[in-house]
């Protein structure tokens, strides 16, 4: 269980995650963009569904279900992580990023019924979706494990 001193990158993410989504319900206003750079604007928005707002009017059951799935992936992630020999760094930090994105929305499902997003990027009048911390930290996570399975297979191959 060595790979578990990984945690501390968790709760890292965690921390920045809640801060700026207060900060964000603190200092925006609902929807109203705030211009920040070029194609760059902080807009406070609520997400009730998933990843791109996906199941977002869904009446209801889709809180339940993402709070089942954010715990049970948050599991996976400790007992994963738990396993991964000394040396696995870039898997650990990999792993480490997508729980601290996971539990950072799950806290705002659990405490709000939704999840808090800040974050739009566009182009023109192309709008990627708002998004958070917790979304960067998963992304780059995910990001990372596809990396490292890259390089593993391909050091398998090698060997």
């Amino acid at each position: 269980m060595p790979m578990l001193k990984w945690l501390w990158l968790s709760g890292v993410i965690i921390g920045l995650d809640q801060f700026s989504k207060w900060l964000a319900e603190q200092t925006l206003a609902l929807y109203q963009p705030h211009p920040v750079l070029p194609s760059f604007n902080l807009t406070l928005m609520y997400n009730p569904g998933a990843a791109f707002s996906f199941l977002a009017e869904a009446g209801g059951w889709q809180r339940w279900f993402f709070l089942l799935l954010s715990m049970t992936v948050s599991v996976v992630l400790v007992l994963w992580l738990s396993r991964l020999k000394t040396g696995q760094f870039r898997l650990a930090a990999a792993l480490a990023l997508v729980l601290g994105g996971a539990i950072g929305n799950l806290i705002d499902r659990i405490w709000h019924g939704h999840v808090i997003d800040f974050i739009q990027v566009y182009y023109d009048r192309w709008y990627w979706p708002a998004f958070n911390v917790a979304d960067s930290a998963i992304t780059v996570g995910a990001t990372l494990l596809i990396l490292d399975s890259l390089l593993s297979t391909r050091r398998s191959r090698d060997q």
